[in-house]
């Protein structure tokens, strides 16, 4: 048993004690939270030692408020004992990893693929003894670094594989919000500081101890720092009344005391480690050397160490806490700062990157030199796959800009990267600050462009949506296409999500079609469809049809040819495009685009009848949403899952998401989910056979002067609106209805529509029309459409049996019974099984499947086992690691009552 020799911290470490050694059976993450000083570090260096004790591999990192901008410095720093052995893991997840971390050259790794390679390292490790990372100030990681960490922490429960991470008190990070086990380090308690002081200040008095002891409030470096700075104090200032001054700022002031009594030259040399955020010993000295203009040793430190500030430890420099760094930074004038970064400068020759960005904060003026050199370095940044010191550079390169348009040029590139972060507030800064300058006609209309990125659920604004085609032709008149595609797809998503009128939906579709591109260019479809769904639907639907279906298309391009399908309503098309898109960008590791393609993708699966792969991708997209920063529950997802639980017969359920919807969606008269909010509900009520409120709900879907009206979007509830209308006695107040969508269906060729109609039609007709109309529409291929054709056949069934042939309606209701089962369409299962049984057919009990108690994710692992992928492909598609899926298919594997993965494709057919 390890000796940790911390008073009073005896909970803390038993927690951690615990935890270490539930290894290698459990892995898992745990925050630890606390004020400054309060003792995270000494918690998280005794679980380190402990953890090395017991035989396991400790890998240890420091986040330092210098190395914030620096990427993946964090990564870089306890990944360095074990590096060598990336060597194992797959040829593009090693590139990744070693592109990141400088070690080789490669394209720009994205940052999930990195974080992917960063988790399978660790679990390749753990398979020869458990690891243990220890990350202390996680908050001051540069936000690469951040983001692994996070990613890593979520995952490695089935993994012999511990992350601990200390953050401070105020201090927001992906890590600290990411719903990880956590425990607060709280202060001592009395016996415990006085334990604690009494081996730090037992030639001060009682009462001057009494006194220390309030001013600490029972914070460990308090009690070991301010006696120090009590010995300095006369009588005068001991008998001075209890500061009011913040804990951390008194700590902060004894630590710049001891500073001020160092040498010119000892003082030189902290305050250069202070800006260095690589904590090399050789070059620290180098630049002390230039900051003080005489040659500088390691005895430089001599005084510096005596007087506690910091350690030198072999070949780095280690200040003992970050507030002796903030303290020194804070003593010393600005000059001396601009300074000491001028000479590291100066230092880093061999190094043109880390020399640009202290040369970056060595100036406080303008200066286009420097400002040149840090646009270029940007550029570097985004190679090694970090976003935000590309940001930075780019903006500290705007501010020593002495020309105004290249100033706002370089604040628009900026904000381009921020918004591929989905960080709206960092992009409405940024084009705020590019407003004021001297923008060329381009950029600003990319400044437009910028602006509209956000802005896909705002109201209409018909307004705004023809100035953003007046852009777009002067943009096209310079020739910047690209340019104009994306303020065209701006403005047609204002026509998608509110109705912002004709003449508006026109004009975009005018701009697009009028560009001297190809008709194939993907944002051009996906603008022109979305703008103008039913009008230019054949147009679209003619061009997708002529495009070969295994093009090789890149993931946005797939992206967006995908929501161009959805849009008119070909959703079978769609889903092929979509999923192709996914599985490229999981490859690519851009998380954050595949949770966009996820959510698209649910839509289209509920109406094929592919409810299970719908839940899979639905669990999947809030997954990756929580990865990646992007709101877990956005209010488009929202409608999605209220009309699953409608289609499934979930009714409260149902109406109580779709009453959220609602309240989010009304404010702004967001058309298109106010037509999802009422179609939900009329799915929950018909499902439940409330067919008179159904009926209602879903009539608003068609009525032009409705706020729940989109044009495309009601083609989803065309089926279910003439079942209502039929089963609540409403054919001839439906008639009108069907009849307009009759005419939209001669101007669109959407497959959605059209294979709704067939049901409409059969359903609502007389009885001498009936039979032709379901025979008519059963002969179509419904082959992907399988709750069509299944719904078809139970409205036949139950039509062949009111007339009296039971017999006939038996096959038809068999076929509908099996699918709706698979399906799980468990409302309207249960009436094809009534009515068989009505039929005279002997029905014996449903059995409930054991697939039914499969998560979503253990559903998609199973299939994709019973695919024949290994575990090492499974996780790689599914950012698992291979013990994880493992793990999984362990317990899938007892559910399914079977033995071998050989057995899971007959298991899985069953549903």
């Amino acid at each position: 048993m390890v000796d940790f020799d911390l008073a009073g911290r005896t909970t803390e470490l038993t927690a951690l004690r615990d935890r270490i050694h539930r290894l290698p059976s459990q892995g898992g993450a745990l925050v630890v939270r606390g004020e400054p000083g309060i003792g995270k570090s000494s918690l998280l260096d005794a679980a380190a030692r402990l953890a090395e004790t017991v035989g396991h591999r400790a890998l240890q990192a420091t986040g330092f408020e210098s190395e914030a901008r620096i990427p993946f410095a964090g990564l870089h720093q306890f990944l360095r004992p074990v590096i060598h052995a990336a060597d194992r893991l797959p040829a593009t997840q090693r590139q990744a990893l070693l592109s990141a971390l400088g070690v080789d050259d490669g394209p720009s790794p994205e940052l999930f693929k990195v974080a992917l390679a960063v988790l399978n390292l660790l679990a390749e490790l753990a398979t020869e003894r458990p690891v243990v990372v220890v990350v202390d100030d996680v908050h001051w990681l540069d936000q690469s670094s951040q983001d692994v960490l996070t990613f890593v922490a979520r995952r490695v429960d089935r993994d012999a594989v511990l992350v601990v991470g200390a953050i401070r008190n105020g201090h927001a990070s992906p890590f600290a919000g990411a719903g990880l086990p956590e425990f607060e380090v709280a202060a001592l308690d009395d016996a415990a500081a006085r334990e604690v002081l009494a081996t730090r200040a037992a030639d001060l008095s009682a009462a001057d101890r009494d006194r220390i002891l309030l001013e600490a409030r029972g914070n460990p470096l308090a009690l070991v720092e301010l006696p120090e700075a009590w010995r300095s104090l006369g009588t005068e200032g001991r008998q001075a009344p209890l500061s009011t001054v913040p804990l951390t700022a008194r700590l902060e002031r004894a630590f710049a005391g001891r500073v001020g009594d160092l040498s010119g030259d000892a003082r030189d040399a902290v305050l250069v480690a202070a800006v260095d955020y690589d904590n090399d010993l050789s070059e620290i000295l180098a630049a002390t050397s230039v900051l003080s203009g005489r040659a500088a040793d390691v005895g430089v430190f001599h005084a510096p160490i005596q007087a506690r500030l910091l350690t030198v430890d072999g070949t780095q420099v280690r200040f003992r806490h970050p507030l002796v760094r903030s303290a020194i930074l804070q003593e010393e004038p600005l000059a001396r700062r601009l300074a000491a970064n001028a000479a590291l400068a100066k230092a880093l020759d061999a190094d043109p990157y880390r020399r640009t960005m202290h040369r970056a904060q060595s100036i406080l003026g303008p200066d286009d030199e420097v400002a040149d050199e840090l646009e270029a370095t940007h550029t570097i940044s985004l190679r090694r796959g970090s976003v935000t010191s590309a940001i930075w550079a780019l903006e500290r390169s705007a501010q020593l800009t002495t020309d105004s348009a290249t100033q706002g040029r370089r604040l628009l590139l900026a904000g381009e990267h921020a918004f591929g972060l989905g960080r709206a507030d960092m992009v409405d800064r940024l084009i705020t600050a590019a407003a004021r300058t001297e923008l060329s006609e381009l950029d600003r209309a990319r400044m437009e462009w910028l602006r509209e990125i956000f802005s896909d659920g705002v109201p209409g604004d018909a307004g705004r949506v023809l100035e953003l085609c007046e852009i777009a032709e002067r943009s096209a008149s310079a020739g910047d296409f690209d340019l104009v595609l994306n303020l065209l797809l701006g403005a047609a998503l204002r026509c998608w999500w509110a109705d912002t009128g004709p003449q508006a939906r026109a004009r975009v579709a005018a701009v697009a079609e009028a560009l001297p591109v190809p008709a194939t260019t993907p944002r051009r479809l996906a603008a022109l469809s979305v703008a103008e769904p039913v009008l230019r639907g054949a147009v679209v639907h003619d061009v997708l049809s002529r495009m070969s279906p295994a093009g090789d298309y890149d993931a946005d391009a797939l992206r967006l040819l995908g929501m161009a399908a959805h849009a008119v309503g070909d959703a079978v098309r769609a889903v092929d495009l979509l999923s192709r898109s996914a599985q490229k960008l999981r490859e690519e590791g851009r998380l954050g685009l595949l949770s966009h393609v996820l959510t698209m993708q649910i839509n289209n699966y509920l109406w094929m009848g592919d409810w299970d792969r719908a839940l899979v991708v639905s669990e999947e997209g809030h997954r990756i949403a929580a990865d990646t920063g992007q709101p877990v529950w956005t209010t488009g997802s929202m409608s999605q899952e209220a009309i699953r639980f409608g289609l499934r017969g979930e009714t409260e359920r149902a109406l109580k998401m779709a009453a959220q919807v609602e309240a989010e969606a009304g404010r702004d008269r967001l058309n298109d989910l106010l037509c999802c909010v009422q179609l939900a509900r009329g799915l929950a009520w018909l499902s439940s056979g409330q067919y008179e409120l159904s009926y209602e709900a879903l009539h608003r879907l068609y009525d032009p002067a409705d706020p729940s009206y989109h044009p495309r979007e009601s083609f989803d509830g065309v089926m279910f609106f003439a079942e209502a209308a039929a089963h609540s006695g409403n054919r001839q107040d439906a008639a009108p209805v069907l009849a307009e969508l009759e005419r939209v269906a001669r101007i669109t060729p959407s497959p959605l529509l059209h294979i709704h109609l067939l049901y409409a039609r059969a359903v609502l007709a007389e009885d001498a029309d009936a039979e032709k109309l379901y025979a008519t529409a059963l002969g179509h291929d419904l082959s992907r459409w399988p709750l069509v054709r299944a719904k078809l056949e139970l409205a036949y069934g139950e039509w062949l049996r009111r007339h009296r042939r039971a017999a006939d309606s038996r096959t038809p209701l068999r076929s509908a019974l099996t699918t709706l089962k698979l399906i799980g369409a468990t409302a309207w299962a249960e009436r094809a099984r009534a009515e068989l049984r009505a039929s005279g057919e002997r029905m014996s009990e449903r059995q409930a499947s054991a697939l039914d108690e499969l998560s979503p994710q253990q559903l998609e692992i199973a299939r994709l086992a019973a695919d024949g992928l290994s575990n090492k492909e499974i996780g790689e598609r599914l950012y698992l690691s291979p013990r994880t899926v493992g793990s999984h298919l362990y317990r899938i594997f007892p559910i399914l009552d079977i033995t071998t993965r050989a057995q899971l494709a007959a298991r899985l057919e069953e549903r």
